[in-house]
């Protein structure tokens, strides 16, 4: 196979998430597969082994849930793919699509939790506010919640009277407070430690009349599980010895959690025993989770893949659980860690290497979106398709970066964008001194927070770079603020302490423009016109700077927001990127 259908063949192979679900009927679950070449919602049932297609939208379909009975698969269609929109509902069997809340108006979504009795919780947000209805069947909606700050749905109990809902009102969106409320509205009980401390609420107890919530909290500079009644207020934290990203889940008897663990780039599985509290490990795989679950019976199903391996949905027992259909995505290269001394700590990346040629070798650094995310040992098209390209990829889990506790993540704050590329040139220094990357064929690339570091490192880092490309960056921070939706607006006043009216300076300092004229590397932009998060009115006025200064740039914009939901979109984006980097930092 040729290196060109080689990586093509990745973004083309078949993928599908970790099937979730009902939880009173878990022979009945969905799925999101790309099979057809978009992202869309499936049905299948694990009786008689029948699948079927559910959604069909040109731009794809982002979210998805199914209500605990398994009657009714719930998902969000947005307007061409600019993540503003409705949720829609469909029988599990087939039948008429239908609005859940047709009196609701469109929104930008944050969550849908469902309950046995019918009852729905929407989240939504738009006009300056985030709301959070309730939706019956039949009935017009009712306003559970509603507040200026960014606030979100969390969970909901199975009998549908209890509602988790995570918000920012106490003026850190970052570090969330939890509410439990009635179907009235009335309070049962809050979480709120303090600044820099967050709890995020994650699941009732599976058991009807349970009123246990499972949560995360951040007392000890670092996610750890917590157990709550919010009646009688009974609280039961949960100290585990090892660090890093956590997520959890119930077991399907209510006895037992599921602890997922990322540390340095992998993933981790263990079974924790409320009881004994025991800690089990489960064995798995080298490599990336990127879901779990616990089925009824004990045992564990995830989705798995690694830098070399391409994506399996596996189950502790050792069997595969579904395959995707079609032929397997080809494999890439194994990643290789290093760890390097930089100015706020040691910054851990990875290093993936072509398999012909020799060093030092052209490279690119690939910077991660978020910026609370952080890159790992998992299967990436794109990543392969550069190495199979010739090109070194280096991932930096610069600070901001999740994973490495709360304090790497939140030294993000104030001198926004230089943190993350201070931390980008230490490591670029580093592979050059170890002979790893020939330092006049070094370019820099990302998408969303990652492109915006794309645009910020290559006017305040001229000399380093030899060209960009930034996909949806973030350009000028206060057009972006003007035009972007609501929990980004939250977002930015977090982390640049306020709106562009009260920090003029810090969103000055932070923004690309300001250093247009500094830039001396050709440059690529690309952009989606429908983006509510990256506005295309802030990349255009950059691009206008870029013309004004006589820059060399190219722009591509498309019709969508972000990451394509579709896959011959992402090969198009992936062409064009590689095409551009071979004319100005080309192999030999």
């Amino acid at each position: 196979m040729k290196a060109e259908e080689r990586w093509q063949a990745r973004f083309r192979a078949s993928r599908m998430t970790l099937p979730s679900w009902a939880r009173q009927a878990p022979n009945r679950s969905i799925y999101r597969s790309n099979t057809t070449g978009t992202w869309e919602v499936y049905a299948w049932d694990r009786v008689t082994g029948a699948t079927r297609q559910v959604t069909d939208r040109p731009k794809g379909t982002a979210y998805a849930a199914i209500d605990p009975g398994g009657q009714w698969i719930y998902w969000f269609a947005d307007t061409d793919g600019d993540e503003f929109g409705e949720w829609w509902r469909q029988p599990f069997t087939g039948g008429p699509d239908e609005p859940v809340a047709r009196d609701l108006p469109p929104g930008q979504p944050g969550g849908i939790m469902l309950s046995t009795t019918g009852v729905a919780a929407i989240s939504m947000a738009g006009e300056g506010s985030f709301r959070i209805h309730l939706a019956r069947d039949g009935e017009p909606t009712s306003l559970l919640y509603e507040n200026s700050e960014a606030a979100w749905v969390a969970a909901m109990s199975l009998d549908g009277s209890l509602i988790a809902i995570n918000h920012g009102e106490y003026g850190d969106f970052r570090h969330p407070a939890l509410r439990v409320v009635r179907q009235n509205g009335s309070t049962v009980g809050e979480l709120h430690d303090g600044p820099t401390k967050g709890v995020v609420g994650l699941d009732f107890a599976p058991v009807v009349g349970d009123r246990r919530l499972l949560a995360l909290h951040e007392r000890r500079q670092r996610h750890e599980p917590l157990v709550w009644d919010p009646v009688t207020g009974e609280q039961r934290e949960i100290w585990l010895r090892d660090s890093g990203d956590l997520a959890a889940e119930w077991y399907d008897d209510g006895r037992g959690l599921l602890i997922l663990r990322d540390d340095r780039a992998r993933s981790y599985l263990h079974r924790y025993d409320l009881a004994g509290g025991g800690l089990t490990p489960i064995e798995t795989p080298h490599g990336v989770i990127e879901e779990a679950a616990p089925r009824p019976g004990g045992h564990v199903e995830y989705s798995w893949s690694s830098g070399s391996r391409p994506p399996i949905i596996r189950s502790s027992t050792g069997q595969v659980v579904v395959n995707s259909g079609g032929p397997p995505a080809p494999p890439s290269v194994p990643v290789e860690d290093i760890d390097v001394e930089g100015e706020g700590g040691r910054i851990h990346a990875l290093v993936s290497k072509p398999e012909v040629g020799t060093s030092p070798f052209p490279a690119v650094f690939l910077l991660h979106g978020g910026p609370t995310s952080h890159d790992r040992d998992a299967f990436s098209p794109e990543v392969a398709a550069w190495v199979d390209a010739g090109y070194a990829v280096v991932r930096v889990n610069y600070r901001g970066s999740t994973g490495y506790g709360s304090a790497w993540r939140d030294a993000l704050h104030g001198d926004v964008g230089h943190i993350e590329l201070a931390d980008v040139a230490a490591v670029r220094q580093w592979v050059v001194d170890h002979g790893i990357v020939d330092p006049d064929r070094t370019l820099l690339a990302g998408s969303a927070w990652g492109g915006y570091l794309t645009l910020l490192g290559l006017g305040t880092q001229p000399d380093l770079w030899a060209c960009g490309i930034a996909a949806v960056p973030i350009a000028c921070h206060q057009t972006s603020y003007e035009d972007e939706a609501e929990s980004l607006r939250a977002y930015h006043r977090v982390l640049l302490g306020g709106s562009p009216d009260e920090q003029p300076e810090r969103y000055a300092a932070s923004s690309p423009i300001t250093y247009v004229p500094q830039i001396k590397s050709p440059l690529l932009i690309l952009a989606g016109e429908n983006d509510t998060r990256c506005p295309l009115r802030q990349i255009e006025k950059y691009v206008a700077q870029l013309a004004e200064h006589g820059l060399e740039h190219e722009v591509y914009t498309y019709d969508a927001i972000r990451g394509s939901l579709v896959v011959s979109e992402r090969i198009a984006q992936t062409a064009l990127q590689l095409e551009f980097a071979r004319k100005h930092a080309s192999t030999p």
